[in-house]
């Protein structure tokens, strides 16, 4: 939804009396609502005010915080680089017990700050929400919290504010799990050219060390005709690429009225005019179709990488992972991969040390690392997550074996992908130019079809843009060019 829309949609909404029952109707009235009080606390202050939202955690996570910062730019927030802001927002990850404690470290600081600015709001939202125990926590140890909310509501910002800014408590709201899915609320894009899109919510997986399907609940797609309205909506805005979201792509359209593939679902958005590049993420092995590799073959705009989280090498810790492939199985898949699109990017996920892993399944992993040659690997020590199975699963290997596996894997990986990012070194290639280089203001830097960056000299004119560039120089996991006419 363009800004012309929606304050035409918010010039004819009455807020003198009751909200309306429907979704979106209901945020528009209490988005307008909102404004009045954001307007009078900023006319009482004599300046206005300021937000911040902290992300962590995923793409998934990156682009609810556009919606966060979308609504609180509406209401008329001005947003702000640092915590010295009158609203500060962390939009939480909970994938690793650590990050729990990230958070936490984090309130106590901002306490202080709050002590010294006692209008200063604070929210907290996200997967870390979900779980129960850490909501009662923050309770107990953390009333100075105005605002609580988790995965499944978070389409109901503007209702929460309203709530937050009315109220002298804490404002929790916490759904265990939900079927609804809200279309068209406001977004702030962190990039003009490029943009995320979520094409379905939730995991139906159950991976045995894992907490998303937990916190972010059951697979839930929305209607492809709502997520090619919103891509029209986006490229009429000046986005040429977009990056598909999902904790499981390939699983799309299972639970719609009328079931879509994920395939035909690419095939449907490349047929908008305007847009350059499609990219997705994540894909789990077990359910990446042969019509999804056909589609990837013949398609235009579809990138040329993809990310196949492998997690071990291993059959037997595949199984205990509760992945659903086994090696032979993941191998064969990347053979039609390769076969099918020879100059593709692989990427993976490893995790290293999980639960009963012998010196004999890690060497299975570095087996398929050999084979398979990814361009680059995000690699992970296993750690334990409370309220998984595997948490809960005897043999849990000692710290000391895990960092020399840990250690052993990634020096491996890192020699490869060296080695496989080399390989287009003299060519010419396309370049969508994302930013002017932080180190060095001479330079651009932008990002290949297959998601290596490219640093190349040039002017800001040229972001967003699709410029041609020669690969003159690889230096480990980026190029240096020259932009060609």
């Amino acid at each position: 939804m363009n800004q012309e829309n929606l304050e035409e949609i918010l010039g004819n909404i009455d807020i003198s009396g009751e909200a309306p029952v429907l979704e979106p109707d209901r945020q528009y009235y209490f988005m307008k609502k909102a404004r009045m009080l954001v307007k009078e606390k900023s006319e009482d202050l004599g300046r206005p005010l300021t937000f911040c939202v902290n992300t962590f955690g995923c793409q998934m996570n990156a682009r609810d915080s556009e919606k966060l910062v979308g609504v609180l730019e509406n209401i008329g927030y001005v947003e702000k680089q640092d915590e010295d802001a009158d609203f500060v927002i962390f939009n939480t990850c909970t994938v690793r017990e650590n990050a729990n404690h990230r958070v936490y470290g984090r309130l106590g600081q901002l306490h202080a700050k709050k002590k010294k600015n006692p209008h200063m709001m604070i929210a907290l939202c996200g997967c870390m929400m979900q779980e129960a125990h850490v909501v009662e926590k923050l309770k107990k140890s953390y009333s100075f919290v105005n605002l609580i909310f988790g995965t499944h509501n978070i389409y109901k910002f503007s209702e929460l504010i309203v709530s937050a800014l009315t109220s002298d408590r804490m404002v929790i709201d916490i759904w265990k799990d939900t079927d609804k899915i809200v279309e068209d609320l406001p977004a702030e894009r962190k990039y003009s050219f490029k943009s995320g899109v979520n094409i379905m919510f939730g995991c139906n997986n159950f991976c045995s060390y894992c907490i998303v399907p937990y916190v972010r609940g059951r697979e839930r797609s929305r209607s492809p005709r709502d997520i090619i309205r919103e891509i029209e909506q986006l490229v009429a805005d000046g986005v040429v690429e977009v990056m598909l979201l999902g904790q499981n792509v390939n699983s799309y359209g299972k639970n719609l009225e009328e079931p879509m593939t994920f395939a035909q679902l690419l095939q449907e958005i490349e047929k908008i005019e305007g847009l350059r590049r499609i990219r997705f993420m994540t894909s789990h092995p077990k359910d990446l179709s042969d019509e999804l590799i056909q589609v990837m073959k013949n398609s235009g705009k579809i990138c040329r990488h993809l990310h196949l989280p492998l997690q071990s090498g291993s059959s037997r810790i595949l199984k205990l992972m509760n992945r659903r492939y086994d090696k032979k199985q993941y191998l064969t898949l990347v053979e039609k991969i390769r076969s099918a699109v020879p100059d593709i990017s692989l990427t993976t996920d490893i995790i290293v040390g999980f639960p009963g892993e012998t010196e004999e399944d890690f060497l299975e992993t570095m087996d398929v690392v050999e084979k398979v040659r990814y361009d680059s690997a995000f690699t992970f020590i296993y750690s334990k997550r409370t309220g998984t199975p595997a948490a809960v699963m005897e043999d849990q290997i000692s710290e000391e074996a895990v960092k020399d596996r840990f250690d052993r894997l990634l020096k491996r990986v890192q020699e490869i992908g060296r080695e496989m990012s080399s390989r287009d070194t003299g060519t010419v290639q396309e370049v969508l130019v994302e930013e002017q280089n932080e180190h060095d203001k001479s330079l651009m830097t932008g990002r290949l079809s297959n998601n290596i960056l490219v640093h190349f000299p040039g002017d800001a004119s040229l972001i967003g843009s699709l410029v041609k560039v020669q690969l003159d120089e690889c230096r480990g996991f980026y190029y240096m060019g020259t932009k060609v006419g």
